[in-house]
């Protein structure tokens, strides 16, 4: 056995990759995720997938150690109870998947695997505990322990942005509940935050001109020393970095990585974390480095490999 291949399925495309026992990435493809008819067809396209590359490769089934797939949903023992981005209800990912391909396969929560693939090959290698956030549209969340994914009795170990960081917040959240991390944190909640500010005071902002607020134009306004936007990212960096304070002082990781679109705006949001997280950290935990994550749309791939590894 010399390969295995990570899959990470999201709502547009699927990632796959094949990989050597060594990391070594082989081959990367995508397909598109057809998420019509309760998802029917996306398992199935994976393995077609996975069939078709292995001919291309002259591979034998007896070469692959494995398959791992990220989704995005709560896993626990191989199921999904539910992912509204690919239109499934109930369904046994690992027992259809392993019946499709007659290969073992092994099923994560995508950030969950994604934080398993920085440990691995990204930003935090090297480091067997860490916490990895991924700040996008919502804040996603993975926990490895020893170098292990801490999936939880539910599948929901690491979800981390929806720890409740405010409880005088009344706007819901996504999950229901409000005062989420989730409603601060990601670009969703950064826009949010930053149109509140422009609603509550007339104050000069070069976010006032701009037509349709994104999350990139408020990160561009505070690198550049905007007032009203370096008040905004500072409430951002506040709620992040208190979070992150409380979920070290459970875990006490060697590293904390920061993923996903937010995070591109470098050094200076890792800066403003840190300056929050040092404030509220317990004190063993103060001087735990908070680095941005290296591997991109690709840690999902590596995390799912590793899983079978």
């Amino acid at each position: 056995m010399n390969y295995c291949f990570g899959v990470d399925i999201g709502g547009t495309t699927v990632k796959l990759g094949l990989f050597e026992f060594n990391g070594t990435i082989v081959d990367k493809w995508e397909i598109k995720t057809y998420t019509e008819n309760e998802g029917a067809a996306i398992l199935p396209d994976v393995a077609k997938s996975i069939a078709s590359k292995m001919e291309e490769h002259q591979m034998k089934k007896e070469q692959i150690l494995g398959i791992g797939v990220g989704v995005p949903a709560p896993v626990a023992d191989g199921i999904v109870n539910g992912s509204a981005n690919l239109g499934w209800k109930y369904k046994n990912v690992k027992a259809e998947l392993e019946e499709l391909t007659g290969i073992k396969v092994k099923v994560g929560n995508d950030a969950n695997v994604a934080a398993l693939g920085e440990m691995w090959k990204g930003g935090g290698q090297g480091n067997k505990d860490l916490i990895m956030v991924t700040l996008g549209t919502g804040v996603g969340g993975g926990i490895i322990v020893d170098g292990r994914i801490l999936g939880g009795f539910h599948g929901a170990g690491g979800e981390i942005g929806h720890a409740n960081i405010c409880h005088e917040e009344t706007a819901a959240c996504n999950c229901g509940n409000s005062g989420c991390l989730e409603q601060y944190a990601s670009a969703t909640g950064i826009v949010r935050l930053a149109k509140k500010a422009l609603a509550e005071s007339s104050e000069d902002s070069v976010l006032r001109n701009t037509e349709s607020i994104e999350a990139k134009d408020v990160l561009d306004a505070f690198k550049s020393g905007d007032a009203l936007a370096v008040r905004v990212m500072d409430e951002v960096g506040e709620k992040l970095g208190g979070a992150l304070g409380i979920f070290a002082a459970v875990v006490d990781p060697d590293a904390i990585v920061i993923g996903g679109g937010v995070s591109k705006a470098g050094q200076p949001l890792i800066n403003l974390i840190e300056k929050h997280y040092k404030k509220y950290a317990f004190s063993l935990c103060k001087d735990t480095p908070i680095v941005i994550a290296s591997l991109g749309n690709d840690a999902g791939i590596y995390g799912a490999a590793k899983m079978v590894l």
